[in-house]
């Protein structure tokens, strides 16, 4: 007959020393936090609104971080400059870019918006005489009966909140001019945070590895390294298949004739910064275009729109982005459908990096967990 070892009671042999139980104990302690930062989720609102305070300049400064600090690293290795002067110039080259920008992209974009309301005219007249097709004929019964119903319901949303914003008077003025205010001090702001972060940035992981013990100094560094990888990798990838994105509409569309096809462009590379959703929505303004020039000209969008998603698929996409964030299409689109109704457009923005930091933290915590506890051994004691 076998004794229980000396000293070990039958608590600690079937609870403490069972490993279904010790990870269902885990479980619950954690959610029990979650449930306790819940009930105590007032304390962390000072936080919340210093960060929602600080944030755009901070996210706007990070993103230009990420761009330019490649370039400040080996302009350091390859020519011995000091980081302070390296910045310098790069400031520089964004100043008169900016010049550039209002001296003479402003004007142009506004030129072709002028264009545009004075060609709306000719547009509207089309519309109006598409509308009367279809509302006279008989065999369109139901969609001129949805039109009708469409258009009554807009029309009473827009009463209701014109009256809505009506009554909220100053207050609605006040909000506006505070977004407006916020947008001001956020873009003059974010220069002086990017100068500090390209210049002491590199040091930053080493001095906060300080604070903490020597063991876990290089496993934090190390998932420092790898979230930073991460989101370069990201971030200069999506700008330049964006900027590609815009060059090849660009040609295309000056190939055929469509109006405004720089302006329309211009649209699509930045609406290609959000994925699978950017190249979709890209596509409406050429093809409105389109059907109002000509069946002709319709075609001819839907063309270079086949051949500049070919060309982007198979050459452009793998040659910048690559594998680098090992991330499935369908993980994606999950990803910004589940961020987008939590957090809006900023959650479709800087969901998929940030499922990308999520992505190696887990990570790297169930490697330590995998190493450190005994429920993965695959003999018994």
């Amino acid at each position: 007959m076998n004794k229980e070892p000396k000293g070990q009671s039958s608590f600690q042999r079937w609870f403490l020393d069972n490993k279904i139980v010790s990870a269902m104990l885990v479980i619950l302690l954690f959610l029990l936090i979650v449930f306790m930062l819940n009930k105590v989720s007032f304390l962390f609102q000072p936080i919340a609104q210093f960060f929602s305070a600080v944030g755009a300049p901070i996210v706007i400064a990070g993103v230009f971080y990420f761009l330019l600090n490649p370039m400040v690293d080996w302009a350091e290795r390859r020519f011995n400059l000091s980081r302070i002067v390296i910045i310098a110039i790069q400031f520089v080259v964004l100043a008169l870019l900016i010049v550039w920008g209002l001296a003479v992209f402003i004007p142009w974009v506004s030129g072709q918006i002028m264009d545009l309301i004075n060609q709306w005219p000719t547009y509207w007249h089309k519309i109006v005489r598409i509308v009367d097709q279809v509302t006279t004929d008989r065999k369109f019964n139901n969609v001129n009966k949805w039109f009708n119903n469409t258009n009554d319901e807009i029309s009473s949303w827009l009463k209701d909140y014109s009256a809505e914003y009506a009554k909220k008077g100053l207050h609605g003025v006040s909000s506006v001019l505070g977004t407006v205010t916020s947008v001001v001090i956020a873009i003059v702001t974010f220069p002086f945070v990017l100068f500090y972060l390209l210049k002491d940035g590199h040091q930053m992981p080493g001095y906060v590895a300080k604070f903490l013990p020597v063991k876990v100094r290089q496993s934090f560094l190390t998932t420092l390294k790898e979230i930073s990888r991460q989101i370069s990798n990201y971030i200069r990838g999506q700008i330049s298949v964006a900027f590609a994105v815009m060059i090849m509409f660009a040609i295309g569309y000056t190939i055929i004739g469509l109006p405004y096809g720089w302006l329309i462009a211009i649209i699509a590379g930045i609406l290609n910064i959000i994925p699978f959703l950017g190249s979709f929505l890209s596509m409406v303004p050429p093809i409105v275009v389109g059907i109002f020039i000509s069946p002709m000209m319709l075609v001819s969008v839907l063309i270079v729109f086949m051949i500049e998603q070919t060309l982007e698929g198979r050459i452009i996409s793998p040659k910048l982005l690559g594998s680098s964030l090992k991330i499935h299409p369908v993980t994606v689109l999950l990803v910004l459908l589940s961020a987008g109704n939590i957090f809006g457009i900023l959650g479709v923005i800087f969901g998929v990096p940030g499922y990308a930091i999520l992505k190696v933290l887990i990570s790297r915590f169930y490697n330590w967990w995998q190493a450190s506890s005994d429920l993965f051994n695959d003999q018994e004691d």
